[in-house]
């Protein structure tokens, strides 16, 4: 996981791939999923620094 993330996001990421592999998705896709909706989460909460 990026050093940017905190427990949460890799909590949040795990979640969210595990959840999508059940849905059938292949786990390159998850992962990429997973990762997209951390770190799009993070832009929202203003963590990131393009969350202008």
């Amino acid at each position: 996981m990026p050093e940017a993330w905190s427990q949460k996001d890799e909590r949040q990421y795990e979640h969210v791939r595990k959840s999508e592999q059940e849905q059938g998705r292949s786990e390159d896709r998850a992962e990429e999923i997973a990762a997209r909706t951390v770190n799009k989460q993070r832009k929202r909460e203003g963590r990131t620094k393009d969350s202008n």
